[in-house]
């Protein structure tokens, strides 16, 4: 995705940069109908205006956030699979197999949870 070809050419890790352009991409042949975007400094796809989805990326890991009502959602499943998350944000660590079923349930609870949403972020 052109929108998002500064930001991969920013990752200097070329492991690193395959896994986030790999993401981005599926999440945009997922889910054609999301916006990519880039604010923050940060890829991330929205919805009617509304944040759905965004990622950050560390020495270890890719981080997806999710917002929290999402994070909150899916926290029980989280904790059971190992996964290092906080209150707003999931760390899928470069090293292991990246979990496109959880990612995918994680954006579909989103673009259901926030149809109606005006606002870019949930009041939490």
């Amino acid at each position: 995705m052109e929108v998002f070809a500064d930001f991969l050419d920013g990752i200097e890790d070329p492991k690193s940069r395959m896994r986030t352009e790999e993401v981005l991409d599926w999440v945009g042949r997922t889910f054609p109908d999301l916006v990519p975007k880039i604010a923050w400094n940060q890829p991330m796809f929205t919805d009617h205006g509304t944040f759905i989805i965004g990622f950050s990326i560390a020495k270890k890991h890719l981080a997806v956030a999710p917002e929290g009502a999402a994070v909150d959602r899916f926290a029980e499943e989280l904790n059971k699979e190992g996964y290092d998350f906080g209150k707003k944000f999931v760390r899928f660590a470069w090293d292991k197999p990246f979990d496109y079923p959880l990612l995918k349930r994680m954006i579909e609870f989103n673009i259901q949870d926030k149809a109606d949403y005006t606002t870019f972020w949930r009041k939490e």
